[in-house]
């Protein structure tokens, strides 16, 4: 069946076209506009919308360049159906000043649905709720890890939710962690409007990871497979482990950290983790795994203080 026009922000894009919709949200002082953009490909024939967004937190850069790479290469060109919306910058001004929030320190992606006479995070927030979510089916985000934490590349999906765990299989990574939603969060919302929403995270903020834009590239050309929206065979999926449980490793105490293990390694209780050393060299504590599992996180910082979170154990898993 051929598909209909379909209109965001008051530009109109046929079947067959590819449009790139400017949708402004604010101001800053300086007098510049803050705009949202977004590249709407379209098949001739109807099928599923996809929204696949990243830097919601401005200094999570592996997902802009995913979303980078995804528009330079021809991936959401020549659809066989339906529509694929593509926004690499959710969050402009994190992005331009290596920022995970807006100018007044608050979170996008706590800020959902949204206000337009709120915050500039909440002008965001309600444009994107407002203007591109409802006409989605899927909605894929992309995150990395934020504050020194680095993240083995996984999508998390919500429990219960049997859809988007399908689609959560099909996208592939090596890792699927079911996490319930946040409040506020753009997963909670339009998880509650009926759409299968996966996120994906891989990497650290602020340092590009060539694994993790790998993952997230050939998980987003098996999803459009899966969904029959893209042609030619995709990535063959490699080993995914499913964790139906986490839990946070933290420092016992303050000091110097030095990992022994990283995201990607399986781990025994009563393994040592890593070392905490007294800066001025009187002593160090080992950090101790308190069960079997995967490391899904670690932290990258050089120095932490007592109660910080030092390693993601996965627990409880199967293999895909």
């Amino acid at each position: 069946m051929s598909a209909q026009n379909i209109t965001i922000h008051n530009t109109e894009i046929a079947p067959g076209q590819h449009q790139v919709v400017k949708i402004p949200v604010g101001r800053l002082p300086s007098g510049n506009v803050i705009r949202i953009q977004a590249h709407v490909y379209r098949s001739s024939l109807e099928g599923p919308v996809v929204l696949l967004l990243a830097g919601v937190h401005g200094d999570e850069v592996n997902g802009v360049e995913i979303m980078r790479r995804a528009i330079s290469q021809g991936y959401f060109k020549n659809l066989r159906r339906g529509t694929a919306i593509a926004i690499p910058i959710l969050n402009i001004y994190g992005f331009i000043n290596f920022s995970r929030e807006v100018p007044d320190g608050k979170d996008i992606n706590r800020s959902f649905p949204g206000n337009m006479k709120g915050s500039l995070a909440s002008r965001v927030a309600r444009t994107l709720t407002k203007k591109i979510l409802p006409m989605a089916d899927v909605v894929v985000d992309f995150h990395t890890g934020g504050q020194s934490h680095y993240n083995y590349p996984q999508i998390r999906y919500t429990r219960g939710d049997l859809l988007s765990e399908k689609l959560a299989r099909a996208f592939a990574p090596p890792y699927l962690v079911v996490k319930p939603t946040i409040p506020k969060s753009l997963r909670k919302v339009a998880t509650e409007q009926g759409k299968q929403v996966l996120v994906f995270e891989g990497g650290e903020s602020l340092r590009y990871d060539g694994f993790s834009i790998e993952k997230g590239l050939a998980g987003i050309h098996r999803l459009l497979h899966a969904r029959e929206m893209a042609d030619g065979p995709p990535p063959e999926p490699e080993k995914t482990l499913t964790f139906r449980k986490t839990t946070w490793v933290r420092a016992p105490r303050a000091g110097m950290f030095l990992w022994n293990k990283c995201s990607g390694h399986k781990i025994y209780k009563g393994e040592v983790l890593g070392l905490i050393n007294n800066p001025y060299g009187e002593g160090s504590i080992r950090v101790i795994a308190p069960r079997d599992g995967y490391l899904i996180g670690h932290n990258n910082a050089p120095v932490v203080s007592q109660g910080d979170a030092l390693f993601h154990l996965g627990y409880a898993w199967e293999e895909v």
